[in-house]
């Protein structure tokens, strides 16, 4: 039995949808049974001793180990992981404090901690149907243009909130493996066209009606929350990516509608998303948040999902490439909505009637239909739109304004002197094996993939990179180190596994290649290619740099251009 971690539980969970802490613990099948009942016993003890008695507790089965959770009021979270902390005492320890002791102790925390104002806050919001977000540093209810704000150590008085002001605005969350960041792109391009302001958060930056504030990793509930209290903001497209859900939460305690892109292998390893399962009830929190009204899209392709949505009675939206695909067809038989591809056009389909939206060729990203990943997005893209009620022709107009410049990173063809360079995010199998389906596509006399890997996926998946890379028909690989994504393994150690495996599937050792950093890589990549030749660079560390090269080299004049 191993301690990984006590934490608040700050919105709905893989676990429940309430507020708490939670207990992670590593410990063999075995163990499992007797561990999760002594806890259990010793929880339902200690809450009934601090006053807690309608408090719950729940115990989360996983792949190694187990989550035991017990609920608490929302302005008393930190003593409730206090809680947690003498709970793992008593279970580790020959001696721990003595419970009269511990029960005062949490009891005095609890009485520290305790604000009314915020409880009675929460308590008016939910009847006057407005969302209320908090955080230890501020307080709001409604959300975008509706919501007011206060710092958390100044709450006003319930009388004293202008209640016929605050509104909510729609809200759309996206999730899944693949394809996140460049969907809510789409989604705000199409709210623009649509006329409104959209306010997204994702992996790259949070932006308001186009406008980035803040570059970073905003795809947890701190970003949800900077958009949803930002005041020019009357629709939020907020990315929910799987640290936040399994870590906090969401991020929301509601939404109109949720998409889920995909699930694949990717990000496993870690406690809580050790298996594909396990991911997809990550991804799967989304759905807590979506009340009679809500709806949900999903993606036709992933058989996952597809099992998933039988237990699920909700509105859904399915979307796929495929308008003959099984589920597709009896979801709009039987007068769902859906949205997919029929001659060359984007259309969506329901009961109301067909709407022809606009040709997949027109939709810059989808390089016209070679990035078969991209007409994906865009369908994702046009399905949550249309569950947000935002209307077709803004839709079309959305999908046909994003240029492949205004989606860095991400199937960018850039043509080099005389050759071209494709460059990408892709960083598990199924992204890589995505963006060299479409590599295969382009025309090319030798095609060379620069890579790398973080150190904290499993060996099985490291070495599934290598496979799917090789199997596309490469001429040569570059594999940079990724210093900074080491994750606990050894330098060179990603490396080795790779290069196994690309030898065992029939790579030859001269035609692999190793680099400290992925410029250098690209430096070398730029010095092999020649007339007619195409680059695959999948970059992860030093997409920022690479896209700069790339651009500075693009401006410079062609072998053909008689400047010298």
């Amino acid at each position: 039995m191993e301690l990984l971690d006590i934490r608040r539980l700050t919105g709905a969970n893989v676990i429940w949808e309430r507020p708490g802490a939670v207990l992670d613990l590593r410990c063999s099948t075995r163990e499992r049974a007797a561990l999760a009942a002594r806890w259990q016993a010793l929880a339902r003890t200690l809450l009934d001793a601090v006053g807690w008695s309608a408090r719950t507790t729940r115990v989360h089965q996983l792949h190694s180990g187990v989550a035991l959770a017990l609920s608490a009021p929302l302005d008393a979270l930190y003593a409730a992981t206090e809680m947690q902390e003498y709970l793992w005492e008593q279970l580790s320890t020959p001696n721990p404090e003595r419970f009269e002791a511990a029960v005062a102790r949490i009891q005095r925390s609890i009485a520290e901690e305790s604000q009314p104002d915020l409880l009675a806050l929460q308590k008016a919001a939910k009847a006057a149907g407005l969302d209320f977000l908090s955080d230890d540093e501020e307080v709001s209810v409604g959300t975008g243009r509706g919501a007011q704000s206060w710092p958390v150590a100044r709450l006003p008085a319930v009388a004293d909130v202008a209640w016929r002001a605050r509104q909510n605005i729609p809200i759309g969350l996206v999730t899944g493996t693949n394809g996140k960041t460049t969907t809510v792109r789409l989604l705000s391009r199409i709210a623009q066209a649509a006329g409104r302001r959209p306010g997204v958060c994702s992996t790259d930056w949070i932006g308001v009606d186009g406008e980035i504030l803040e570059r970073g990793d905003y795809a947890g509930p701190g970003g949800a929350r900077s958009v949803l209290r930002h005041p020019a903001v009357d629709l939020a497209i907020l990315e929910t990516a799987r640290g936040g859900l399994l870590r906090r939460g969401l991020g929301t305690p509601r939404a109109d509608a949720a998409l889920i892109t995909n699930i694949a292998e990717d990000h496993l390893g870690d406690f809580g998303s050790e298996t594909i399962d396990e991911l997809l009830a990550i991804k799967w929190v989304v759905h807590r948040a979506l009340g009679a009204h809500g709806c949900l899209v999903l993606n036709a392709e992933d058989s996952r999902l597809v099992a998933k949505a039988r237990d699920w009675s909700g509105h859904l939206i399915w979307f796929g490439r495929d308008p003959a695909h099984e589920v597709l067809r009896q979801h709009h038989k039987t007068g769902g909505r859906i949205v997919t591809i029929r001659d060359a056009q984007l259309i969506c389909a329901g009961p109301e009637g067909e709407q022809d939206i606009c040709a997949v060729a027109d939709i810059p990203i989808t390089v016209g239909g070679l990035a078969q990943h991209n007409v994906a997005n865009a369908l994702a893209a046009a399905a949550l739109a249309w569950a947000l009620n935002l209307p077709g022709p803004a839709i079309a107009d959305g999908l046909r304004s994003l240029a492949a410049a205004d989606n860095p990173g991400r199937c960018n063809l850039v043509a080099v002197r005389d050759f071209q360079v494709l460059v990408d995010f892709a960083h598990n199998p199924q992204g890589m094996e995505a963006i060299l389906d479409m590599a295969r596509a382009l025309p090319a006399r030798r095609r060379l993939l620069a890579f790398s890997q973080a150190g904290d996926r499993t060996d099985v998946l490291i070495r599934d990179m290598a496979r799917v890379a090789w199997a596309s028909g490469l001429d040569r690989v570059l594999v940079a180190e990724l210093a900074a994504y080491y994750r606990g393994r050894q330098p060179g150690e990603v490396y080795g596994l790779l290069r196994d495996e690309l030898i065992a599937q029939g790579a030859r050792a001269e035609q692999i290649a190793h680099y400290e950093w992925e410029t250098e890589s690209l430096e070398a990549a730029l010095q092999w290619a020649g007339a007619g030749d195409l680059i695959i660079m999948l970059a992860l560390g030093q997409r920022q740099d690479i896209l700069r090269r790339l651009d500075e080299l693009a401006r410079l004049p062609g072998p053909d251009s008689g400047q010298r």
